[in-house]
């Protein structure tokens, strides 16, 4: 496989200038990972942060059209031509927003990086994140100035991932399921470097969900600039996965059998402790190497932790996984 390179874009010398007045921050998700919430607190606080210069854009208008055609989809149009469509309506919704005062936009849209449901279908962790990136970093023209990306571990977003899936009628996971979950050899580390490489040019920050889960105003402050995030609605939960005893009614409604799933009101934990334990161990791995300095390709941010913490890595295998071994960050 050859090596995908980013060309200069036609019009990147004319955005450099509105480059370094309005700072374009894409936050990728991941799934799971309170991206919900997250858009919930930015739309109720839409007007505080303009008062400081800060513009959202959530689902509501990724998905009202704004992206279509950065990701092909059938249809007459060739994937270039969808892709150059796209590319134009950004050019110009930037522009408008730059010129209306936005200094800071935040783009927030999970899906940029590939669907939970895909990574069910394909038994690891969003296979085609670096595709998918170089489209975007296509479509922005060179005008992404940093990029943020929640991680979890992942017993713990594996059966959110599966809930979230049953209740809308997903099947329900059986063991050889479960075990292709937990042996499966790709990492957030993994899917990390796709997306750096993939986007050369643009800062990638990583926030941990067990910091900063349910703390949208200091995922703000991470990843926008500022110490003036308000406090209003960063409590308001949004997108939880059902727990058990919701999950059985909606197998029950379905004509499924509720009694696949455990007693207890609790969270739904599919993976026995053996498996637990490996996925957490490689979460503490991945998490070793991001505090290492994830070999200068992304800034792990992990500060103002509370109690709840990530595990630590096994000293044995806080090297696992591939190296960046010099290159330029290109997407292989």
């Amino acid at each position: 496989m050859t090596a995908l390179t980013l060309p200069s874009p036609p019009r990147a010398a004319p955005w450099r200038k509105a480059k370094a007045i309005m700072d374009v921050i894409l936050h990728l998700g991941a799934h799971r990972t309170g991206t919900t919430s997250l858009q919930h607190y930015l739309a109720c606080n839409a007007r505080r942060l303009a008062a400081q210069g800060v513009r959202a854009w959530g689902p509501r208008r990724t998905r009202n059209g704004l992206l279509t055609g950065v990701m092909p989809t059938p249809g007459v149009l060739p994937p270039e031509r969808q892709l150059a469509r796209a590319r134009g309506r950004l050019a110009l919704a930037l522009e408008t927003a730059r010129a209306e005062g936005v200094q800071t936009l935040l783009v927030s849209d999970e899906n940029m990086i590939g669907a939970a449901r895909r990574n069910l279908r394909a038994g690891r962790l969003y296979p085609d994140a670096g595709r998918r990136m170089v489209r975007f970093a296509r479509a922005f023209e060179g005008r992404i100035t940093r990029l943020a990306l929640s991680v979890r571990a992942q017993d713990a977003y594996w059966a959110s991932v599966l809930a979230y899936a049953v209740a809308r009628g997903h099947r329900m996971p059986d063991t050889d399921d479960l075990d292709r979950l937990v042996t499966a050899p790709r990492r957030w580390r993994d899917v990390i470097a796709d997306v750096a490489r993939a986007v050369p040019g643009a800062e990638l920050r990583i926030l941990p969900f067990e910091v900063y889960g349910g703390r949208p105003e200091l995922f703000g402050r991470r990843v926008a600039a500022g110490p003036d995030w308000p406090d209003a609605h960063a409590r308001e939960a949004r997108g939880a996965s059902p727990r058990l005893p919701a999950l059985r009614g909606i197998l029950a409604e379905c004509g499924r059998d509720p009694a696949r799933l455990p007693a207890g009101d609790g969270r739904w934990r599919p993976f026995d402790a053996a498996q637990a334990a490996a996925l957490r161990a490689a979460y503490a791995e991945d998490m070793a190497w991001l505090r290492a300095g994830a070999d200068g390709i992304a800034r792990l941010m992990e500060e103002d932790r509370p109690q709840q913490t990530a595990p630590q890595a096994p000293q044995r295998s806080a090297t696992r996984g591939r190296r960046d071994d010099g290159q330029e960050r290109r997407m292989a």
